[in-house]
Formats: C-alpha cells, structure tokens, sequence
C-alpha cells in the first residue's frame, strides 16, 4: 500500500458514517503476527460496534479492532440476467396490482385511473405474441380504452427497448403520482440481511391502514383507485407512532417470495431518528414470517437520502427501467 493511500486513511470511522469504505480491521493472530482483513461496502454503526454492509453480507467490527478506514468509489453495477430481471419485474407488478390488467403474451397491460405509473402502462418483457408494432397499437387502444396516457415501462440495456424505438417511442415519462420520468433503479437485497438488527418501538404492520397512513403514502382522500393499488390482499401497512402519533408510513407486500417495499415516508419533523430503517426493518420481518426470501424497491437515482438508507441496509441495484411513451 502506497504512502498517498494511507495518507488519506483515518483511524476514527465516524466522518464516513454512510459512505462506501474500505475498513481495516484486526482479526487476531498467527505465529505471534497480527492478521487484518479489508471489509468493503457502506458503513454504519450499531450500538457500539461498526457495520460495513459487504456484497457478503454484514461485517461488524469492535472499535478497538479498527486499524484505518477511507472512502472508496461506488461499486460498479452488476448487469442481471434477463431472466432474473423478468422475475423481479413480475414479482414488482403483482405486489402492485392495477384495477385492470390484460395480458398481452408476456406483456401485461395495466390501468388504475392514471395512479402511478406503474399501475398505468404497459409492462414490456418478453414476446408479446404478434410483432412488436402491432403490439403497440394494441397499448394505445387499451389505454385509450381507459382514459389513461399511453405508456410502457421497460427495463434498459435490454433488447426490449430496440424495437420501441424503431416503432417511434421514446423515453421519459411525466411526472405521475409521485413518480417521474427518467431512469427508476431497481434495489433488491437478501431478507436474511435485514433479520439481525433490533427494530425500534413504535413501529408496527398492520393488517388494516391507520387513517393517518393514507395521507403519508401519497393517497389522500382513500379514493376507489387509491385502494385497489396499495390495500390488496395481503399487503401490510407499517405505521412509526411518536407519542402516540402516526409520523411515519410504509407499504409492504409479499409476491413469489419477495418483499416489495414502497411508499416509506416519515413526516418532516421526525426525520434522521432511524424511523425510516427502522420500518423497513419491521418490514423485512413480517415478510420472512410470510416466506419471502428476497427485498425489493424502485427508486428515483436523485433522492440521496433513500439510497443512504437503503444502501446502508445491504441494498444494491439490480436493474433500472424507464417509461416509454409514443
């Protein structure tokens, strides 16, 4: 190791609380010779102990055995199969139902009164069973159908998106029910990972939503269309109280053995006190009881804040997708 590199170590990990790093820690010894190991991934601190959240798995690291610590750059994206991407994005919509869904080969045609855009385009994957042009035409008329605005959502770096182009798509939906246009990271982390660390009182998953939790995910008023989305069989609705207070909110559902996470929000005032982590810990926890095995979430690349969290939970990016429109 170069003088330049240990130069821009620390002993102390508190300043890179969040960040990527590479910790050097002592494991014990042999032959009367100290041996150290490099743990790399996001650090962050439990109870006493530091956590640097490895593609392995969790590390946890006593102070005393800490012998330097530095920023390390963003890990590359790892490129998923498309099998294993047709499998995230239909366990992704059936814990997202549409009012109405229309298969079209292995397409799915989807509308929900324009509530997300998710739950209001057409999910491209797969052989639609006819030629991709004429496929499309029958997108158009299925949204036009149901007064919603025609659009596809597809994985990119895939070979699903040359032929929407060739027909006169292009990408970059509108903004809709809290999501927008532009690439949407798919996260995905083990369940096992999120299992170990204490969930904080006061959080709790109910069978039924609070009242309070409505407004806080996005869907004040509880209309018709807000329920068939985000209240289906199944779903548990995670509520953080202070005080009594219902100051934060998450949806959670299980489809084919994976945890879909969605819509956490913690009220402004109770932000930076571990709620947010400490709902999709709660989360994590009554999904396994339900057999998943596997967490997912879709997030915007520019809300920093969600992928801290979310990073620091052993989250990675699996794939993004954008939204198509003619």
């Amino acid at each position: 190791m170069s003088q330049d590199t240990l130069d821009l170590m620390l002993v102390d990990p508190l300043p890179l609380l969040g960040r990527r790093v590479s910790l050097r820690h002592r494991m014990g010894s042999r032959d009367g010779r100290p041996l150290y190991s490099d743990a790399v991934g996001v650090l962050e601190r439990d109870g006493e102990r530091w956590v640097v959240h490895t593609r392995r798995g969790p590390v946890r690291v006593d102070p005393e055995r800490v012998r330097a610590v530095r920023e390390v750059p963003p890990a590359r994206p790892r490129r998923a199969p498309l099998a294993a991407i047709v499998e995230v994005e239909r366990a992704c919509a059936r814990a997202w139902p549409p009012q109405v869904v229309e298969p079209l080969g292995d397409w799915l045609l989807r509308a929900a009164g324009g509530f997300t855009l998710r739950a209001n385009s057409a999910l491209v994957i797969g052989d639609p069973g006819m030629p991709v042009p004429d496929a499309l035409d029958r997108a158009v008329a299925f949204a036009d159908r149901y007064g919603i605005v025609a659009r596809a959502t597809v994985p990119q770096a895939t070979p699903w998106e040359a032929p929407l182009e060739r027909a006169g798509w292009v990408p970059g939906g509108t903004p809709d029910g809290g999501e927008q246009g532009g690439a949407v990271s798919v996260q995905v982390a083990p369940l096992r990972g999120l299992l170990g660390a204490p969930v904080t009182g006061g959080v709790t998953l109910d069978a039924e939503p609070a009242p309070e939790w409505w407004p806080l995910v996005g869907a004040p008023g509880a209309t018709a269309v807000h329920r068939a989305v985000l209240a289906g069989p199944g779903v548990g609705f995670g509520v953080a109280r202070v005080d009594g207070a219902v100051v934060g909110a998450v949806r959670a559902a299980v489809a084919d053995g994976w945890l879909h996470l969605a819509r956490l929000a913690i009220c402004p005032a109770h932000r930076r006190r571990g709620l947010g982590r400490a709902l999709t810990l709660a989360a994590a926890r009554w999904a396994a009881e339900r057999g998943a095995h596997s967490a997912m979430l879709q997030m915007l690349p520019h809300n920093t804040a969600a992928g801290r969290l979310y990073a620091g939970l052993g989250f990675t990016e699996h794939h993004t997708y954008r939204i198509w429109t003619p």
